[in-house]
């Protein structure tokens, strides 16, 4: 059994087995609170203000000599009358001591601060100034006969405590290792490996370290930091060794990496890393050889579904680096060995690829697509990085993260993307990207540019496209269905968005980053996701048990909601509905297949009469009838888009009118974005409306005033708003036809709007409600509710709320839709409205077993990956048994990874032994057998 680790000091905290692992008992339930008195030690701070003349004397009392006694003459340590006037600040004894007592004592610990008495008060002397030497390479109180000192006695050493001058010796004996090495040997990290003359102790660089994960603090304010601990006036003028320590704790963020990834113990040394050698890996996230089953590529399709990697691509425009400096002056140490990709054969790619324009976007406007060209970078080398991250445990993976030099091109995010298929045995990936509606079209044939290693078969795999959910509801209705999530098989809870969650992390990095060379700026940022790695590593057995709590208790209540509402529905139209949306399901990208989540009724109006004009249009331009005059806004679009507009300038405007005047700040801050989003699209549009009604520039100008007016509120001068000689009549006919189309939408809501009203105004009625209560009990009515239920203000919702707080996949319907014959087309009833809920009710049932599932199979994948990563690092100790170092840190790891294990195992009990799942598997739901469909990979734009 592996012993639990102990406390120590000497290690990092964050990585492999540099981390000491506290694991609580979870099973102390005894300490429960207590109703008690309340006393002074309830707030410690009242207290105290009472106590602060008392606490300022004893401060004051350590500027003095203390309960030193000025009459006597001997020195407490050697008994001697030697003037004793010294003290030192870092130790644990405020007594004053002779001048060779405190240099025999601090031997060992050259770094303390030392206090002298000049007889009014202390000031700081130097060990070296008081003829302390430190002898390398001897044992305390041996000399060597050979002892070299330091080029020109200047040594300098960091440590926590400040910056310190120091007369240091190396051992000259025939026996004796370098000077590099003596000085490695007592902890000290040397600035260089010639003659050196600066050192930073590991401790200093330990401390460093972990206080730039934690608090995002930069080498200059850490520095500096310890400059004015060491002399707070600046009176001295001293030597600045920041580039050495800048250096130093570069190469020490390398080294660390490095001794964690186990390259100490491969015999092939530090250049025989390969790529991505050195990145920590998401044990959760499927990994054939570590944590897959051996069969795993035979596995039944109800099975295999579990064995896809979830994958979310995203940019970052925060981590930005100016031009400064050079790969040839400031190479990257890692190469490629971590999470950013090999440079020279990135940057090879790019250059290869520099004049390809990329294609607008032909869903919304993102500007990701449409405004790649245009990211500025005028005195950038990179605008940000694109990253390729896990979308299930938001962990950075091997060799995907490349800078961007312009935007967010997809000459860029190509190869990260391929960067990542070509590392990985799996053969089926889920792909979660903002602008995926748009950069999957035409990916594989883009394969083709990217080097001969980045090609693969695509027809061997099965890829799927994903916009997060978050950012779908920017997109077309179309988009939002076929890219989404919730619609989407076998994909569980999954919502693409784990690389934002991220980036608050790593943020603040960026102030220091952005002036640093290129090899440093990669280094370190490679060193800071591989502590974020770790982290979620640590908290997978929280934050997995956290989420089994939720999903089980979420699926068994959407599976009830589920069955409600399906024992509702008519069993012409289950059978139909059900049919319709399988067929779906297999083949989402398919055009032909009819979409079931789509009104049918609805989306003949106002999407026919803007496809109608677009022919026409196109009609017009083939007979040589140019009416544009934007190159890519035509009358149609211009028009379409200004009607979109005033629709969100109306909904804007409900919002602001229902907060009143106590609104809170969050909410404050949610309109002034949205106003700011909604004045940035007017004045937009606006450029484009100059174009083609040249008097609106003048109305503008008229109109406007000093104060700037709300978005909601900027006047559009459509067609309709002027006089039929103030523009072109043809745009007057544009309008015509949209506003017709927009009319019969508007009253097909209308219709569907009253006959919820109406219902609900004749159920409503107390009348009728309280005689039904009355005769019941008149009558001994017993269980004649049914499904009826007090009407609550909260229940009067429609299918899909507009304004509900609940994103899909949690949202569920009130019981009014409970209802026998809610599916009926009597009575204007609204059965499209009801088809579409029933298939998305149906899908969110689906989404909670599916996730359910999944998390077992991730609770079962971090097991066998930890104890294969135990049983690697055990194989280590054999391989190099000439090493006491090597093998005791290999002993270390693996201790590590079993005890993470052993405590994981015990916070997953209930969830991952057979015996104790008493809920019932998703595949005995009454829903479709959970089954990947066959879907073939042919070029995905030719289905959209």
């Amino acid at each position: 059994m592996p012993r639990q680790p102990e406390s120590e000091g000497e290690e990092f905290t964050y990585d492999f087995g540099d981390m000491d692992i506290f694991l609580p008992d979870e099973d102390n339930d005894s300490m429960t609170s207590t109703r008690h008195k309340r006393t002074a030690r309830d707030n410690p701070l009242l207290t105290w203000m009472n106590e602060r003349d008392f606490f300022l004397a004893e401060l004051l009392w350590h500027d003095g000599c203390g309960d030193h006694d000025h009459d006597s003459d001997l020195c407490p340590g050697c008994s001697t009358s030697t003037p004793h006037q010294h003290r030192c600040q870092d130790c644990l004894d405020a007594q004053l001591y002779c001048c060779a007592c405190i240099v025999k004592d601090h031997a060992r610990l050259p770094t303390h601060t030392i206090q002298e008495w000049n007889g009014d008060f202390f000031q700081r002397i130097s060990l070296k100034n008081m003829g302390l030497h430190v002898q390398l390479s001897h044992a305390l109180g041996n000399q060597c006969i050979l002892p070299q000192r330091a080029f020109n006695d200047d040594f300098v050493l960091i440590d926590t405590n400040g910056i310190h001058e120091i007369s240091l010796d190396f051992c000259g004996c025939e026996t004796s290792q370098t000077h590099t090495q003596q000085i490695l040997r007592v902890g000290w990290f040397p600035s260089t490996s010639t003659d050196p003359q600066t050192a930073a102790t590991f401790r200093v660089l330990h401390h460093y370290q972990i206080l730039s994960f934690e608090s995002k603090a930069s080498a200059y304010e850490f520095y500096h930091s310890l400059v004015r601990l060491t002399d707070n006036t600046g009176l001295k003028k001293r030597k600045d060794h920041y580039e050495s320590f800048m250096r130093m704790v570069h190469e020490w963020r390398h080294l660390v990496m490095l001794k964690r990834s186990g390259r100490g113990h491969d015999l092939s040394g530090v250049m025989g890393t390969s790529e991505g050698q050195c990145a920590v890996l998401c044990p959760a996230c499927p990994q054939p050889g570590k944590n897959l089953p051996d069969n795993w590529q035979d596995a039944p399709k109800a099975k295999s579904w579990l064995y896809s990697l979830f994958l979310a691509i995203d940019a970052n425009f925060r981590l930005k680096r100016r031009a400064v400096s050079s790969d040839e002056t400031d190479p990257s140490l890692s190469q490629g060995w971590a999470y950013f990709v090999e440079e020279n054969s990135y940057k090879s790619h790019l250059s290869d690829r520099a004049g390809e324009t990329q294609e607008k976007s032909t869903c919304s406007s993102h500007n990701a697509v449409n405004m790649a060209e245009t990211k500025l970078s005028q005195g950038l080398a990179a605008t940000g990085v694109g990253t390729v991250d896990c979308a299930r445990h938001n962990m950075k993976h091997p060799n995907r993260v490349g800078d961007l030099q312009k935007g967010e091109k997809y000459m860029n995010m190509d190869y990260l993307f391929f960067s990542t298929l070509r590392h990985s045995m799996l053969d089926a990936f889920n792909m979660s990207y903002d602008i995926a509606c748009q950069w999957h079209k035409h990916l594989w044939s883009r394969m083709s540019s990217l080097p001969p290693s980045h090609h693969l078969n695509y027809l061997s795999k099965m890829v799927r496209f994903f916009v997060p959910k978050f950012h779908l509801p920017t997109h077309i209705s179309k988009c939002q269905t076929i890219f989404s999530f919730n619609f989407t098989r076998f994909v569980g809870r999954t919502d693409g968005e784990a690389p934002e969650r991220g980036w608050s992390n790593i943020n603040p990095v960026a102030s220091s980053t952005k002036a640093m060379g290129p090899g440093c700026h990669r280094d370190m940022l490679d060193d800071h996701f591989g502590n974020w790695n770790w982290k979620k590593v640590v908290g997978l057995g929280s934050s997995l048990l956290f989420k089994m709590k939720e999903v089980t208790s979420e699926k068994a209540g959407h599976r009830a909601a589920f069955e409600e509402f399906d024992s509702m529905i008519a069993p012409e139209n289950r059978m139909a509905w059900k049919a319709e949306m399988e067929a779906w399901e297999e083949n989402p990208n398919d055009t032909t297949v009819s979409n079931p989540l789509q009104p049918k009724s609805l989306a003949i109006t106002q999407a026919s009469a803007r496809l109608g004009l677009a022919r026409l249009e196109a009609e017009e331009l083939e007979r040589g009838v140019h009416l544009l005059l934007h190159p890519n806004v035509s009358p149609s679009v211009f028009i379409g888009s200004g009607i979109d507009l005033e629709e969100e300038q109306r909904r804007l405007k409900a919002i602001v009118d229902t907060m009143g005047i106590h609104a809170m700040d969050r909410q404050k801050l949610t309109i002034l974005r949205t106003r700011i989003s909604l004045r940035r699209k007017l004045e937009a549009w606006r450029q484009t409306q100059y174009l083609y009604v040249p008097l609106v520039r003048t109305l503008v100008a008229t109109s406007a005033t000093s104060d700037p007016e709300n978005a909601e509120h900027m006047k559009l001068w459509l067609p309709s708003s002027l006089n039929s000689k103030a523009c072109d009549s043809c745009l007057q006919d544009v309008e015509w036809e949209l506003r017709f189309a927009q009319a019969h939408d508007a009253l097909e809501e209308l219709r569907q709007c009253l006959h919820i009203h109406c219902s609900l105004l004749t159920f409503k009625r107390e009348a009728a409600w309280g005689a039904l209560k009355s005769l019941a009990l008149m009558l001994n009515k017993v269980d004649w509710r049914g499904r009826l239920q007090d009407l609550l203000d909260d229940d009067v919702k429609p299918l899909v709320d507009p304004f509900g707080t609940q994103g899909e996949g949690r949202r569920k319907l009130t019981w009014i839709w409970m209802m026998d014959g809610v599916d009926s087309h009597a009575d204007g009833g609204n059965a499209d409205g009801v088809r579409i809920e029933w298939c998305k009710s149906r899908a969110r049932a689906l989404r909670w077993a599916e996730e359910v599932e999944l998390l077992q199979e991730e609770m079962r994948r971090v097991l066998q990956f930890l104890k294969w990563q135990a049983d690697w690092w055990d194989s280590r100790r054999d391989t190099v048994s000439y090493s006491e170092g090597l093998c005791a840190y290999a002993a270390r790891q693996a201790n590590i990874r079993h005890c993470m294990a052993d405590h994981f195992r015990h916070l997953w009990a209930p969830f991952i032994s057979p015996d104790s799942l008493t809920d019932i598997p998703a595949s005995s739901l009454p829903l479709p057998d959970l089954m990947m469909p066959d879907m073939a990979l042919p070029e995905l734009a030719d289905l959209l």
